[in-house]
């Protein structure tokens, strides 16, 4: 029998897991992301670079992205979020490798595939608009590129 609309909507699918984090002597408690908070997640951490022209390209803004993702889902026993979105520059100065391991498992959590995780951390490996990779080496430019920090995005 197929599910009605009242059936998905009504169905409580969001996962958490209550991750043991002896650094900050206890545990926490992680949510995944709806699929809207998934969506506005992955697009605030993309932004074009050289817009309109020949070589505009998607970059993945790396600045904090751990924390960004966390405070979006570490919540109470209550399911309500314990950091704001304002958070995440205090939370980005905890631990690195306590922060990495629980961006994995909220990435995971969350529907954040290997893939996407790679691309934010800018590990993957993206052919060039042209798919010529007859040069290891980019051409030099006139001016230098701008870093993620400074990449300014048209308003939409």
């Amino acid at each position: 029998m197929a599910l009605s609309r009242d059936s998905i909507l009504e169905a409580s699918d969001i996962q958490t897991e209550t991750v043991p984090v002896p650094e900050w002597g206890g545990d926490i408690i992680l949510r995944g992301l709806t699929g809207e908070e998934l969506d506005a997640y992955q697009a605030s951490r993309r932004q074009i670079r050289n817009a309109g022209t020949k070589e505009q390209e998607v970059v993945f803004v790396q600045d904090n992205a751990r924390a960004t993702l966390l405070v979006k889902c570490i919540v109470d026993e209550d399911g309500n979020r314990v950091f704001t979105d304002r958070d995440a520059g205090l939370l980005g100065m905890k631990n690195g490798k306590v922060l990495d391991r629980l961006f994995d498992i909220a990435s995971s959590l969350s529907g954040l595939s290997e893939e996407d995780q790679e691309e934010m951390e800018g590990n993957s490996e993206t052919p060039d608009r042209d798919g010529d990779s007859s040069s290891s080496s980019p051409e030099p430019s006139a001016e230098p590129e701008p870093s993620s920090s400074e990449v300014s995005v048209p308003a939409s």
